[in-house]
């Protein structure tokens, strides 16, 4: 079945973190990464201190690789040594720091508020601390103890965002469990809200509001007729309207539209009446008047 295969899969990348872990416990180990290519299978190895890793002319590394190939059976293993450049933002590398201090004889109070001071000025979001077991000195009960400072997110599918690692102590006293937590600065969680964004577009928005606007160009408006003319015109225009369509609107029509001359009669001319004027003759010098 293909579920046994991925046990099968978990199963030896646990073997080979703590087979790393034991190996490399004075050189910082917090984590390895196996990469599988064609070629070779790439094991990525995070320490805080890549020289002790390394050992003199790569001894070491040597023989981790050929540990690797006859051991857990990895075919044409490559090691790389990866260093931590940050160890305060690293929830792996900060819990083993308290583990070791605590088997050193120091108080899990002071270590515990000494490395939250050193994460927080690392620049983190958020860190939270949980220290659990025989904390309380010879004789006393179990008890747990929690101490935070920043975000945090507890719940919910963001929490794969927050870097996340355990040890254990074990002093003469009992057995002591820690719990890191780490927010990184760079971790942006989906339901975050920038104050800084909402400030920008609020004040691109009223910059954008004050700016004058474009000036307009008068429009020459002539003056509007009376309301009385305006609602008289169409009145007259439906009454003409009526009439025309009756019988002695359409006869009115007809003689009022003026006769056009018919072509080839030419007008006829008023004749000019004369009065008749008196004429005279002269005969023989005489005058006669005419009868």
């Amino acid at each position: 079945m293909i579920e046994r295969i991925f046990v099968e899969q978990g199963i030896k990348r646990m073997e080979l973190e703590q087979y790393l872990k034991k190996e490399l416990d004075k050189a910082g180990f917090t984590k390895a990464e196996v990469l599988k290519t064609p070629l070779v299978t790439r094991i990525v190895v995070n320490v805080t201190r890549p020289g002790l890793a390394i050992g003199k002319s790569g001894a070491n590394i040597r023989t981790l690789t050929e540990t690797l190939g006859k051991r857990f059976g990895i075919e044409n293993p490559q090691l790389e040594i990866k260093e931590i450049t940050q160890p305060a933002l690293d929830a792996q590398a900060m819990a083993d720091k308290i583990k070791s201090l605590i088997e050193r004889g120091y108080s899990w109070r002071s270590v515990a508020y000494r490395t939250l001071r050193d994460i927080m000025e690392a620049s983190a979001q958020g860190v939270e601390i949980i220290v659990s077991g025989k904390i309380t000195g010879k004789g006393g009960r179990k008890k747990q103890q929690r101490i935070a400072e920043g975000y945090m997110k507890k719940v919910g599918d963001q929490v794969k965002l927050v870097d996340y690692a355990k040890a254990a102590a074990y002093p003469k006293v009992g057995a002591i469990g820690i719990k890191v937590r780490i927010v990184h600065p760079d971790t942006v969680f989906p339901d975050k809200v920038s104050i800084s964004e909402i400030l920008k577009k609020k004040a691109a928005g009223e910059a954008g509001k004050s700016e004058p606007a474009a000036p307009v160009a008068p429009v020459a408006v002539s003056p509007a007729a009376p309301a009385e003319a305006v609602a008289e015109v169409p009145k007259a225009e439906a009454k003409a309207e009526a009439k025309a369509g009756t019988v002695e609107g359409k006869k009115a029509a007809a003689e009022a539209k003026p006769v056009e001359p018919v072509s080839g009669e030419a007008k006829k001319e008023p004749k000019a009446v004369e009065a008749a004027a008196p004429t005279a003759a002269t005969e023989g010098g005489e005058t006669v008047a005419g009868q």
